[in-house]
């Protein structure tokens, strides 16, 4: 039978961890793939951070994790909200050391990614577990949340966005303005693997679809930021998408990332410079809505999804 003792709960929110400029390249990369770094890819990395200037990943996850203190405070339960990177700094283990030392009991994981891929996230479950065991806790006091692909408050943000984006580009370009739902695509041998991950996808696009409410909505789900290697990765992608708007004489589009939670490369170098540039050289105006990062209702969000791990923890 559960405890009526308040218990002291630590929330790791772990993301994939960034570069913050271009100096820090690099170093980021060598974390990542640690001897092996393919020829160019420093470089490459290096040159996109030059033209965004900064990637303020980690701020705004250590911002969330401050707010989802915030949110949390006056619950039955004690909590502590860090960010925990793993492959930049703070990392996963310097967020569980920080909970240790504050007298965290148990602790919860929340990947800052509502879809979930056994293949590719399996890493944040592994690095939670290894650095709790290594700072003294036990496997039963230790839970990871699990997908949460349509938490009401995630998809009533992006629903939201959505919705005003393009009420506003309505005014201009008409009601023929299509969407592109975007996440960050995967070789096609990880998600055959895992097939979940793209229902869990698709799900996420049709709760925002039916909460629009909008018969005449044109929208398509594609990738983004396909990897540097000659493997086939999944498809369609958003290039392709975007070139098949143009022949369709398309002249706005609104890009809707429903997997990406925070402002960094992936969203200001791949969608906001190179997807802009396709789309000044087809004569399509390129928009996107603003991502969750500190908003109030996405906060909500996390805190109801680290409740119902804490459940997990408690049954």
């Amino acid at each position: 039978m559960p405890s009526s003792k308040p218990i002291k709960i630590g929330v790791i929110l772990m993301t994939y961890g960034s570069a913050t400029t271009a100096d820090h390249v690099a170093e980021y990369m060598h974390h990542i793939y640690k001897d092996n770094v393919p020829e160019g890819l420093v470089e490459d990395f290096a040159e996109r951070y030059r033209q965004v200037g900064h990637s303020p990943l980690v701020e705004i996850t250590e911002k969330q994790a401050e707010l989802l203190n915030e949110e949390l405070a006056g619950q039955r339960n004690d909590y502590i909200a860090k960010a925990g990177m793993l492959h930049s700094a703070p990392f996963i283990d310097d967020a569980v050391l920080a909970c240790r030392d504050a007298g965290v009991q148990k602790l919860v994981g929340v990947i800052l990614s509502p879809q979930f891929s056994s293949s590719i996230m399996e890493g944040y479950r592994t690095s939670l577990k290894t650095a709790a065991q290594q700072h003294g806790y036990s496997e039963k006091g230790v839970a990871v949340a699990g997908p949460w692909q349509t938490e009401p408050n995630f998809i009533e943000l992006l629903s939201k966005r959505v919705k005003e984006s393009l009420a506003k580009l309505h005014k201009t370009y008409g009601s023929d303005v299509p969407v592109v739902f975007t996440t960050h695509s995967l070789p096609e041998r990880v998600v055959a693997k895992d097939p979940s991950y793209l229902t869990q996808l698709q799900e996420t696009a049709e709760a925002v679809v039916a909460k629009l409410d909008d018969p005449g909505l044109e929208w398509y789900r594609g990738y983004q930021s396909a990897g540097h290697t000659p493997e086939p990765w999944l498809k369609p992608d958003l290039v392709d998408i975007l070139a098949d708007l143009h022949d369709k004489h398309n002249k706005a589009v609104l890009i809707i990332p429903i997997q990406f939670l925070a402002d960094h490369l992936e969203i200001l170098y791949d969608l906001d410079i190179a997807g802009g540039e396709q789309c000044a050289e087809y004569g399509i105006s390129y928009n996107r809505i603003e991502l969750p990062n500190t908003d109030p209702l996405f906060i909500t969000s996390l805190a109801a999804v680290t409740k119902l791990a804490v459940q997990e923890l408690d049954a």
